[in-house]
């Protein structure tokens, strides 16, 4: 996980209220209740494990999209191709939050009869971050994996144009007594949306994850927002985004890379692809034993010999969990662009709130 910098105005927001807050913005923009408080709670969920840069600071943008960017507040997306295993969903132009969420549901209910299924996404939009939908999976003791496109902001390996996606990868694997083991990252070295994060905390990235416009290395945040994001292990990232486009967009007739639009102009509406996998543990193993075999890799894990420094090893995943529970019982940490943002757009709809909620 991306540790984000704190700044001096970043402040502790109750959670719940600003759920119910973000849900009734999205609902006075046209979605019904229940689509409305779904994609309040992804956004919430994601500030509360840390993942900012698909948390509530995405509110102002989504809102555009869905009042003047021609996304459908009232999709509801459908199953279009069923073959036994394998499933097609058209997402009806809806937010990806919604499209994703019924996509996995379809793959876990579907899995739970024939032991794995998958299914491809289309005619939907940016849809967050991949490990909720991943995860929806858990509590039916399955391996739940979930992937998508994205606007090309990485080169290929040698180049120096947006070509690719990041096209991230989430997968959630059930355990007993530790925590589920949950990967969720892009094929860059970071997302586009943590710079904005980090671009407005006024912090440096490392060096060797962007350059500037001019394909010259940076460090600058800003600089970087226009310039190229780079791919971890150099060629072997860049293929994995690749693989992972093909199977978010390839499969279902989505759109791929340059495609998809691009960071000037932003992405087409219900162009975006996704592809969820749901796989019941219990089709391959005992589910019990197979948990204790996680529980015992967490574990090893855990007593691994530490380097110099190093105060904890944690597990994929474990890091995002324990900050969530932390958030939970002391709100959510929000920056004060975030704070502002929230308040003007709810100011600009008519949505009442408590101006001490984001003050």
């Amino acid at each position: 996980m991306t540790a984000y910098p704190a700044g001096a105005d970043d402040r502790r927001v109750d959670a719940l209220a600003l759920q119910g807050l973000v849900a009734a913005i999205f609902a006075k923009v046209g979605m019904d209740e229940r689509d409305a408080s779904h994609l309040a709670g992804s956004l919430v969920t994601s500030d509360l494990r840390g993942v900012h840069s698909h948390g509530t600071m995405r509110v102002p943008e989504y809102v555009d999209k869905l009042v003047a960017g021609g996304v459908n507040a009232r999709g509801r997306p459908h199953v279009i191709r069923d073959e036994g295993a394998c499933l097609v969903v058209d997402a009806d132009n809806a937010m990806g939050h919604v499209a994703m969420r019924f996509a996995m549901e379809q793959a876990t209910v579907r899995a739970g009869v024939i032991g794995i299924a998958a299914c491809a996404v289309r005619g939907s939009n940016h849809a967050g971050a991949m490990a909720s939908y991943a995860m929806q999976a858990l509590p039916r003791d399955m391996i739940g994996l979930a992937t998508t496109n994205a606007l090309p902001t990485m080169p290929p390996h040698g180049g120096a144009s947006r070509l690719l996606g990041i096209n991230p990868l989430a997968v959630a694997i059930p355990a007993g007594r530790a925590r589920p083991v949950v990967h969720d990252a892009s094929f860059s070295h970071v997302a586009h949306g943590k710079v904005r994060v980090l671009a407005q905390r006024g912090a440096r990235l490392p060096d060797g994850w962007a350059t500037d416009r001019n394909g010259v290395p940076t460090t600058d945040a800003s600089a970087a927002l226009e310039g190229l994001l780079l791919p971890i292990g150099g060629y072997k990232g860049v293929a994995l985004a690749m693989v992972m486009g093909v199977l978010s967009s390839l499969l279902s007739g989505a759109a791929y890379g340059t495609e998809l639009g691009s960071l000037a102009n932003g992405p087409r509406a219900g162009q975006d692809g996704h592809f969820v996998l749901a796989i019941r543990v219990q089709a391959f193993e005992d589910v019990s034993r197979f948990k204790r075999r996680v529980d015992a890799l967490v574990d090893e894990m855990h007593r691994a010999p530490r380097a110099p420094g190093v105060e904890r090893i944690y597990a994929p995943g474990e890091l995002e969990f324990e900050t969530e529970d932390a958030s939970r019982a002391l709100g959510a940490m929000l920056d004060r662009d975030t704070r502002t943002d929230l308040a003007g757009v709810a100011s600009m709809l008519g949505v009442a709130f408590d101006p001490g909620l984001l003050a």
